[in-house]
C-alpha cells in the first residue's frame, strides 16, 4: 500500500481573521449566559456510618457512600427545569449496625431536608427524620437500578421514597399542596413493596414507618399539616427579614391549622415527625416576640405538642 504523505502549509493570520475569531467567541459566550444552567433536584449530602462493623473490609462502605451519593443526585426525579441554585439541600445519614451476610445490611436512616428563607442566609429545616427498618441487599461496586412501578431493590426503593418525599415536602412549602404529585410516587413504591419480605413498607407492622408516614401526608384528614407547611413557610418565614412581626403572626395562624389534626388524632406520628423538626425552630423564633405572642404560642404548642413542653418553657423564660 502506497502511503501519500500531504504537505502542511501554514497559512498566516490576517487582522480580519483574528476579528472574526474574537467575535464568534465572544457570541459564543454570550449565547451560552442566555440559557440558563438545569441541574437535578437534589443536592444531597450522603454519610455511611460502619463503626458497628468489624473485621469487614471498609471499601465496601466507601463504594455504598458513593453508589448511593450518585443515584440521589444525578439521577432526574421529576420533569422540571431546576437551576444549580434551587436545588434542594437534604441529607442522608446511614448508620450500618449489622452485617448478616457479604451483602446483607441492617441499617438506620436520618434524613434532614432543609430549604432556604426569602432573603436571609437561613435555611429552616422541613424533615428530620428517624427510619430505623433499613435492610437490604448490596455488593460492591454493583450498580442501582429502579423502576417506579416494579420493587426491584429494597435499597433503591427506599432512597427514591425519600427522594420524592424530600422533593413533596419543599414544594409543599412554595405553593400550597405542590407537593401531591411527588407524594404520590411515594406511595406508589410503598404499594409495589408489599409484594415483597422487606421491613418497613406494611401497615400492620407498627405506626411508625414508611407505609404510614406517607399514607398519613396525602390522607385528607392530614391536609391541615401541609397547609400549615406553606403558610408557615411561604407567609410567615420568607416574611421575617422585612417584618418580623407579621411573619410570626402568620407562623403563629398557621400552626393553629395543627389543632384539627391533634382533636382528631392527638400524638399522631405525623405531627410527632413536624415537631421534631420545627420545635427547636419555633422557640428560637418567639424568644425574641411580644408578651402577647409568647402567651399565645405557648398555649398553641403545650397543647398540640406536650412532648417538648419542657423545651417551650426557654420562650417564656426569655426576656
Amino acid at each position: 500500500m502506497k502511503i501519500i504523505v500531504v504537505p502542511f502549509k501554514y497559512v498566516p493570520l490576517t487582522k480580519q481573521s483574528l476579528r472574526l475569531s474574537k467575535f464568534l467567541i465572544s457570541l459564543f459566550f454570550l449565547f451560552s449566559l442566555s440559557f440558563p444552567s438545569f441541574s437535578q433536584e437534589l443536592n444531597c449530602k450522603i454519610q455511611v456510618l460502619s463503626q458497628s462493623i468489624q473485621g469487614t473490609d471498609k471499601r465496601v462502605f466507601v463504594t455504598l457512600q458513593t453508589a448511593i451519593y450518585e443515584f440521589m443526585n444525578n439521577k432526574k426525579w421529576s420533569n422540571d427545569a431546576v437551576k444549580n441554585n434551587e436545588r434542594i439541600d437534604c441529607s442522608i445519614l446511614i448508620n450500618v449496625t449489622a452485617l448478616n451476610a457479604v451483602d446483607d445490611f441492617v441499617a438506620t436512616f436520618q434524613v434532614q431536608v432543609r430549604r432556604p428563607v426569602f432573603n436571609s442566609s437561613y435555611n429552616s429545616v422541613l424533615l428530620n427524620y428517624n427510619d430505623n427498618e433499613c435492610r437490604f441487599k448490596y455488593l460492591e461496586n454493583q450498580a442501582l437500578e429502579f423502576t417506579e412501578n416494579v420493587h426491584l431493590s429494597n435499597l433503591t426503593s427506599i432512597l427514591a421514597y425519600y427522594a420524592y418525599i424530600i422533593i413533596g415536602l419543599d414544594y409543599d412549602t412554595f405553593a400550597l399542596n405542590g407537593g401531591t404529585p411527588y407524594f404520590q410516587k411515594s406511595l406508589a413504591i410503598v404499594n409495589n413493596a408489599q409484594s415483597g419480605n422487606d421491613i418497613g413498607w406494611k401497615a400492620s407492622e407498627n405506626k411508625k414507618n414508611r407505609y404510614w408516614f406517607v399514607n398519613n401526608i396525602v390522607d385528607a384528614s392530614f391536609i391541615p399539616i401541609r397547609e400549615c407547611l406553606y403558610k408557615y413557610h411561604r407567609l410567615g418565614l420568607d416574611l421575617m427579614a422585612e417584618d418580623k412581626e407579621t411573619g410570626r403572626f402568620a407562623i403563629i395562624e398557621s400552626l393553629e391549622k395543627l389543632k384539627e389534626i391533634h382533636q382528631i388524632k392527638p400524638l399522631s406520628y405525623n405531627l410527632q415527625v413536624f415537631f421534631n423538626a420545627k420545635s427547636d425552630e419555633i422557640i428560637n423564633i418567639f424568644t425574641g416576640a411580644f408578651p402577647d405572642e409568647k402567651a399565645r404560642i405557648l398555649n398553641l404548642v403545650n397543647e398540640i405538642d406536650p412532648t417538648n413542653s419542657n423545651k417551650y418553657s426557654k420562650i417564656s423564660a426569655s426576656q
